[in-house]
């Protein structure tokens, strides 16, 4: 049973209801994650911050991602919460605790466990509440706004207030900062949902924490942790800086320089970047710039930039096929100053980071396109069933039946390849490949489905009055934003061939 929304003073601050708490099935044998008899000490332990309603008082759910986590943490605490074998749902929000990249959290059982493997996509209880509050907020907050952003070309700043409020935007970034303390797993799940209403709010999601969130983490001094990560999960939107005029899929083409100061206090960075997104909307940049041209790709070099800075100007918003709400702008730096202990990581590091951070950020693009998929299937799916032709509905059609079966079977392979390329991240396995080939299937089979489902529905399906259409323009971006379709195939080609040289 879903949970229920219930709205308090604004759109932006609900919470969530539910009549029972939900069961874990491990291949049949159903498990009790909490039971009535220790319901009531749990709930007594909660943070007053957690604030629930209830149908029922064996359930209660956080109003927040933060709270979530304390809710679950208070849950774990407790031995009679979970079976007696807790590897089974393992917390992957430890991953992240470590300083390692990419992280060391993974989800197994071990060989002597009475109890068989979990499917690959079995989410743990954590991610799954995620899963359902962003499904709701998108749903409930987010949907009766998606046409107007849509047809303004922009955002609204009650919906980016609200992605901050219900803790989408620091999912990974430890609690010590203020963050949730999730895994990436759980941060794909959210980009997944947004998308399903509108992926022009995903996107700023799944750039803010796949791309910045997560560098400033793992590559960040202490003190650039200490000044970025608790505005990033509170506040602040970021922005990721690199493409150019004349650097696409080369990237490390760029012409955008870093000098070093005479006394080596600070650096002073000029240049044009281009197709930059959320840059209207951005308080930071994670901008990329060659400190030492003369070495080629080994000069460049990460920065922290705060937009307010002097010398940064932001140009008007491309006008685009789709994502309108979603600002993609040009981003010009004349004589901007910025300090050393703004660098991100080490000098020269700058191209090592980049192919890092877009390799992880490549699989939330692609969370982005299947949720997209499914959104044009949510959206087919009841008018089908509704629409009647010769005294049938058009979905009982045979012909019908074999082209939706299809398509759900294709959406269903690329969520496996997505989540998959997930739990290899989360794990430290080489997911370079799996990343690739998620962000390529993901994208084609969005574009499939959002072609199909106009089909479908006919000409109501060629009108603005249906979703599709806004799919349709939307996914279109997939196959060439953080790595072409083609970028991904000589990946994927390259490594193959070395697994069978090999």
């Amino acid at each position: 049973m879903l949970p229920h929304i219930v709205y308090k003073s604004s759109p932006t601050k609900w919470t969530s209801r539910c009549a029972a708490m939900q069961l874990a099935t491990a291949r049949g044998k159903t498990i009790r994650m909490i039971s009535s008899s220790i319901s009531s000490r749990l709930l007594s332990s909660l943070s007053p911050s957690v604030q629930c309603v209830s149908f029922d008082s064996r359930r209660r759910i956080p109003s927040s991602i933060s709270s979530l986590s304390l809710f679950m943490r208070n849950i774990r605490s407790n031995k009679d919460c979970y079976h007696p074998n807790q590897n089974l749902f393992r917390n992957f929000s430890s991953s992240l605790s470590s300083s390692d990249y990419p992280g060391n959290g993974h989800f197994d059982v071990p060989e002597s466990s009475t109890l068989p493997r979990p499917p690959l996509t079995m989410f743990t209880e954590d991610e799954q509440m995620v899963r359902d509050m962003a499904r709701q907020w998108s749903n409930e907050v987010l949907r009766p706004l998606v046409r107007e952003m849509d047809e303004e070309e922009k955002m609204r700043q009650s919906v980016l207030d609200g992605l901050f409020e219900c803790g989408f935007m620091g999912m990974e970034i430890p609690e010590e900062f203020g963050g949730s303390s999730l895994n990436f797993t759980s941060a794909c799940l959210v980009v997944e949902e947004l998308s399903r209403v509108d992926p022009s709010v995903s996107i700023i999601v799944d750039i803010h924490n796949t791309l910045t969130n997560n560098a400033v983490q793992f590559w960040g001094s202490a003190a650039l942790k200490q000044k970025w990560l608790p505005r990033l999960a509170s506040d602040t939107i970021s922005s990721f800086a690199l493409s150019e005029a004349g650097s696409g899929s080369d990237a490390f083409a760029m012409k955008t320089v870093a000098e070093l100061s005479p006394d080596a206090s600070y650096y002073t960075l000029d240049g044009t970047k281009l197709w930059i997104s959320n840059a209207k909307e951005a308080g930071v940049f994670l901008l990329f710039a060659n400190a030492n041209p003369s070495a080629g790709y080994k000069g460049i070099t990460a920065f922290m930039i705060d937009a307010q800075c002097p010398g940064i100007t932001i140009g008007p918003p491309e006008k685009k096929l789709g994502l309108r709400a979603s600002s993609t702008c040009p981003v010009t730096l004349e004589n901007v100053k910025v300090g050393k202990e703004d660098v991100l990581g080490e000098v020269g590091m700058g191209y090592k980071y980049c192919i890092n951070i877009l390799n992880e950020g490549r699989i939330g693009i692609a969370a982005q396109q299947v949720g997209i998929a499914k959104g044009c299937l949510d959206a087919a799916m009841p008018y089908m069933e509704e629409r009647k032709q010769f005294g049938t509905s058009i979905g009982d059609f045979q012909g019908m039946q074999h082209q939706y079966a299809q398509i759900a079977t294709e959406i269903r392979a690329a969520e496996l390849l997505t989540y998959d390329a997930c739990r290899r991240k989360e794990s430290g396995i080489s997911f370079i490949k799996e990343a690739s080939m998620a962000k390529l299937y993901a994208s084609q089979v969005a574009e499939r489905t959002a072609s199909k489902c106009i089909e479908w529905l006919g000409g109501v399906g060629f009108t603005r009055d249906m979703p599709v259409e806004k799919f349709y323009r939307d996914c279109k971006v997939g196959s060439i934003y953080e790595g072409t379709s083609n970028i991904q195939l000589q990946t994927i080609a390259k490594m193959v061939k070395k697994e069978y040289k090999n």
